[in-house]
């Protein structure tokens, strides 16, 4: 099987931006906050939007199953009290659910948690809960920044967080390291708040004890890591500087890297430097680069050409395409196996 492991749902039909913006007006004047019973998507509208887009480009492509979550940009922690990011959490993670369900041989769901900026972590335990178990969802998105940009909250490694790393271990779940909109206009959201947010989380591990505290936490940094993989010697020396062991020890038990770089020489870089053991398939389609590379004339997103394009032997690009992910999506493993795959 080729998984991807980095899917969001960035075609789910209009009515839900529409209630969205009403929620956000609600804000400031509660009387024209919409109920949640007034969104109204049917499941029509819900294959349109799927069988057009995504699962369109997965059959063009030769992928056969997607980690679908809620689009990214459109968490916006930043927004609203806890309250709102609860109630809009719920709404989204519900459509992934849905489209699940439509889809089950293409599609399975991954978490979008209710932060707010200031709000204690934990309180976002009762929707991971209910992903897990009611949804049946395999992992988890987790923002190091609901402030949006302005990184307001502790670094990963502080012990605000360890609520929810219980529960991931729990429930033997990783966690996708992802950001959402910048509102701080410093940092363009795609190009620089994304792969800046990458590079921190793995420099926040780096610096800390997290993984002596928990061994078994699992995290899926995205977007080919960020500045990792090209700047690997630096990270190597600054762990030697600090007495810290190797990196393949102090990090590499625990941290993987996604494969949503968009060309093949960021591809060949990453799959030299990082071991392929830590690499997963992902393309994150129809997402931040939806264009067509003049230089190849095929979509920049995808990925599957550049893994195809690299010198990785039929062994290591089956361990990227479907063996990593069923070791670290343990639970995505045991529903295909309940699925005779």
């Amino acid at each position: 099987m080729i998984i991807d492991v980095h899917g969001h749902y960035t075609t789910a039909p209009k009515a839900l931006e529409a209630w969205r913006n009403r929620q956000v007006a609600g804000i400031k004047d509660p009387s024209a906050r919409p109920a949640v019973s007034e969104l109204k998507i049917s499941d029509d509208e819900l294959r349109e939007s799927i069988v057009n887009n995504q699962l369109a480009k997965m059959k063009e492509r030769g992928s056969d199953l997607t980690i679908f979550s809620p689009r990214a940009s459109f968490m916006a922690h930043h927004i609203g009290d806890f309250q709102v990011s609860a109630t809009w959490a719920a709404i989204c993670n519900e459509l992934c659910f849905r489209v699940s369900q439509l889809f089950p041989d293409h599609f399975i769901g991954a978490a979008m948690l209710p932060q707010s900026p200031g709000v204690d972590p934990k309180t976002c335990i009762p929707e991971l809960e209910k992903c897990v178990k009611d949804y049946g969802f395999v992992g988890i998105n987790l923002n190091p920044d609901p402030s949006g940009g302005h990184w307001t909250s502790p670094p990963l490694s502080d012990r605000t967080w360890y609520p929810i790393y219980e529960k991931m271990v729990e429930y033997d779940i990783p966690a996708m390291v992802h950001v959402s909109t910048s509102c701080n206009e410093c940092f363009h959201t795609t190009g620089a708040h994304y792969l800046n947010a990458d590079t921190t989380a793995f420099m926040q591990c780096l610096t800390s004890d997290l993984f002596k505290d928990f061994p078994a936490l699992k995290f899926l940094i995205p977007h080919g890591g960020g500045a990792v993989p090209y700047h690997w010697g630096r990270f190597r020396g600054l762990a030697q500087e600090m007495k810290k062991p190797l990196l393949t020890e102090l990090l590499l038990n625990n941290i993987y890297f996604d494969t949503c770089v968009y060309h093949q020489p960021g591809i060949d870089l990453l799959t030299k430097v990082i071991p392929v053991k830590n690499i997963l398939f992902a393309s994150e389609m129809i997402g931040a680069v939806r264009g067509i590379d003049p230089e190849t004339g095929f979509y920049y997103d995808d990925t599957k050409r550049y893994i195809e394009g690299s010198a990785l032997s039929p062994a290591d690009r089956h361990a990227v395409y479907e063996g990593n992910a069923r070791r670290v999506f343990s639970r995505l493993d045991a529903a295909l196996k309940a699925r005779g795959k």
